[in-house]
């Protein structure tokens, strides 16, 4: 297990370059299975989620090849279903929650598919309910072996049909929409997911032959075809990513330029770190963060303390609420951080409060911040990464802190996070990888 030692309190300063983004890395290499010819795709994070995706898919007889750094070819020409059933493929499988979207493309070519129960960040319960709801309507059987814990879905023929989700899943919409694109007639999801991941999806989608419509809303129309061709695809910056650039920044009285940051697609972000008093500006593509030594939190019009809660796009992503949280420790105000999606992801708050934030718990959902104005620095100390984002915030957090901590179990960041130390020590931090 690999280890953060992180020297805190310096000031950085330069320029950031964001990588592609990882949630709309795992759903389009998955759309890969869904045509025998070859698919190009760029600006690929070579991070170790997206790299375990691509050893799934070698495993399964996709061809890949590296041609430049996240720059990929595919071609699923020769498909080896019967590795599906291999204890390797539960084991790899098990271990990534994005292989579950493997499922809508191998559906919709090969009328089958198998996957283990998913593993991921351990943030609570995220059940699988909409992929499963939304292929058995397109007419696929599903079973669950409980004593394997595996999943199975099998159809003969999909068939288009009108659905309403019970969720706006990301990862739910997106596996529908794969598995409608070659179903016999038009499929429509309502209460579909729309955030910029399921936009690119589609566009992508839409270059290999799909007919979609309604793409960026909550409506999405699906014309199946019986086919669908090679494309090149180039994968957005990670918005994400883009958020805790943005954090770090303000927690650490830093002045950084993130090139190239993707402003037309990260929809209210900005604006919802403004709220928090943070300077942004944009210069073309890019953001420029001034180095700020006190930023106040807004109220509300009437004066009550400013609520941040997460909400399905365009509302501002569960991803970042971390994020949120960690800089409002220094901010001047207070605000109420409300994270509805996940139950178990605030509780990470614990090791902050040791740092010296000061911080009320509310309940799973819910945390007051009570922000220190940069009068009082957080402590050193050592503390363990519990998940992608949360180990993020910690970094942030070490990084504004005085004296030297340790992050373990980094293995988590680094799920998310392309040479996260290698490129902040580029720009003035001090952070030592200890294996």
């Amino acid at each position: 297990m690999a280890t953060f030692k992180i020297e805190g309190g310096r000031q950085l300063h330069g320029e950031l370059h964001p990588q592609g983004a990882k949630n709309e890395a795992l759903q389009v290499i998955c759309a890969v299975l869904l045509t025998p010819e070859k698919i190009q795709i760029t600006n690929i994070p070579e991070i170790s989620d997206v790299i375990k995706l691509i050893e799934i898919l070698s495993q399964l007889g996709v061809k890949t090849e590296r041609i430049g750094k996240g720059n990929y070819i595919f071609q699923a020409d020769e498909i080896l279903l019967d590795y599906l059933k291999t204890d390797r493929f539960a084991r790899h499988a098990a271990s990534l929650r994005g292989s579950i979207m493997i499922l809508g493309p191998l559906l919709a070519r090969f009328g089958l598919g198998y996957i283990p129960q998913p593993g991921g960040d351990k943030i609570g319960r995220r059940r699988l309910d909409t992929h499963f709801a939304g292929l058995q309507k397109l007419g696929a059987s599903f079973n669950y072996n409980p004593d394997e814990h595996f999943f199975s879905v099998e159809a003969l023929k999909l068939k288009g049909c009108y659905m309403l989700l019970d969720e706006a899943s990301v990862t739910g919409t997106a596996n529908i929409v794969m598995a409608a694109t070659m179903a016999e007639g038009t499929t429509t999801v309502y209460n579909a997911a729309c955030e910029p991941y399921v936009q690119q999806l589609c566009r992508m989608l839409v270059s290999m032959g799909a007919i979609i419509e309604g793409i960026g809303s909550n409506l999405l129309t699906i014309k199946g075809v019986a086919s669908l061709t090679g494309c090149i695809h180039m994968i957005l910056p990670d918005m994400i990513e883009v958020g805790s650039f943005i954090g770090l920044a303000a927690m650490t009285n830093s002045e950084i330029t993130i090139r190239n940051a993707g402003i037309a697609h990260l929809g209210i972000i900005p604006e919802q770190f403004k709220r928090l008093g943070i300077t942004i500006e944009e210069r073309d593509d890019d953001l420029f963060i001034p180095s700020q030594e006190h930023y106040e939190i807004e109220t509300f019009i009437d004066g009550s303390i400013m609520n941040i809660a997460d909400a399905p796009w365009p509302g501002l992503t569960p991803d970042l609420l971390s994020i949120f949280l960690v800089i409002a420790t220094q901010a001047k105000g207070s605000v109420l951080i409300h994270q509805k999606m996940f139950e178990s992801r605030l509780f990470f708050v614990d090791k902050l409060i040791d740092m010296g934030a000061q911080i009320i718990l509310c309940d799973p959902h819910r945390a007051t911040v009570i922000g220190l104005d940069h009068k009082y620095q957080l402590r050193a100390t050592n503390m363990s990464s519990p998940d992608i984002r949360a180990g993020v915030a910690l970094l942030i957090a070490a990084m504004s802190a005085q004296g030297t901590s340790k992050i373990s179990n980094i293995e988590q960041i680094d799920r998310g996070y392309e040479n996260i130390d290698e490129r902040l020590n580029a720009i003035g931090a001090r952070i030592t990888r200890i294996d």
